[in-house]
């Protein structure tokens, strides 16, 4: 007898007009907008990385956290876009629906704290929407960052220009969204659909395969993703090296950098495995063991609001002095 299971049916949604939302489209920071320009070393060597991957046609990858949207970057990472320096994002769930929420309200980021009191956190009808859009991926065999990119691009949505996948559906730049089930607020809605979810967050990870299978030259950046990064990556990664090796090829030189606010020490060797930081994937992961064979690494500890700027405006400088 299978156990019993929740009957969605019985859910109360509401529309996002009666939500209160913590961010709007204030917190976005445009190429001219004033920064906090900091002195890193790390960040130059990246940039000057990038700069020569694009000379070269090699994919610069950026997998993001949610958070780096939520700080207002989306503007700095359109125009990298169209400059050619960024070759293909990589999202979790949430931040496909901070981008999607953007787009259509000019809003997103519920209180937490507030709605889940009442059994309301999470349950607002027009971001489940998203999960019809899911459907039709998987119906066209399709990735849900290209189907979404499209939706919001084509769609009706007073605020497109601002989201990140409508732009990368423009440019033709991949946006892969990597779902973790279970994890975002629209899984809890009675639309969903498990199998779409799958298919089309799968359908994403091989089109993300496919770009890791050209990074000899490249550049990957893991940026405030401290689980779902490292671990497509190191999948992906490991597909991609397994063809290679069959044709005598490798994919060993390349730059990696990770962004986040962790306290790292040496990040060229792993952490002691009886440390908490040896349990940190982007630390293992992508500062150290996936670069060992010939590639470099590098750390950025900052705020996203100031750091990802900061590498915006060394990758015009040094495309400028090249």
């Amino acid at each position: 007898m299978p156990y019993p299971q929740f009957d969605r049916s019985k859910l109360l949604l509401k529309p996002l007009s009666e939500r209160d939302n913590d961010l709007d489209l204030s917190v976005m920071v445009y190429p001219d907008s004033p920064y906090e320009r900091i002195e890193e070393p790390a960040i130059e060597f990246l940039a000057e990385k990038i700069v020569a991957a694009h000379k070269i046609g090699a994919p610069v990858v950026m997998m993001l956290g949610a958070h780096v949207l939520r700080r207002g970057n989306t503007p700095l990472l359109v125009d990298l876009m169209e400059r050619g320096y960024l070759n293909h994002i990589s999202l979790n769930g949430a931040g496909a629906i901070h981008d999607f929420e953007l787009a259509l309200i000019g809003e997103t980021t519920e209180s937490v704290a507030r709605y889940i009191s009442e059994g309301q956190f999470g349950l607002w009808k027009d971001t489940g929407r998203i999960n019809d859009i899911m459907g039709l991926a998987a119906r066209e065999g399709i990735g849900l960052g290209e189907a979404l990119g499209r939706t919001i691009y084509e769609g009706d949505f007073p605020h497109k220009k601002f989201s990140l996948l409508a732009n990368a559906y423009r440019l033709q730049v991949p946006v892969t969204i990597h779902i973790s089930i279970g994890q975002d607020i629209i899984h809890e809605h009675p639309n969903v659909d498990g199998a779409a979810l799958g298919a089309s967050s799968y359908n994403d990870f091989l089109v993300f395969a496919e770009t890791i299978r050209h990074l000899e030259g490249g550049v990957l950046l893991n940026i405030g993703t401290a689980v779902m990064g490292p671990e497509v990556y190191l999948k992906a990664l490991s597909m991609s090296r397994n063809v290679a090796h069959q044709h005598g090829e490798k994919i060993a030189h390349f730059a990696t950098g990770v962004f986040d606010l962790q306290d790292l020490g040496d990040i060229h060797h792993e952490a002691p495995r009886g440390s908490a930081a040896y349990y940190y994937r982007p630390y293992k992961t992508i500062l150290v063991r996936t670069v060992q064979d010939g590639g470099e690494s590098v750390y950025v500890r900052g705020d996203h609001k100031v750091t990802v700027p900061n590498l915006y405006h060394r990758i015009i400088e040094a495309a400028h002095e090249s």
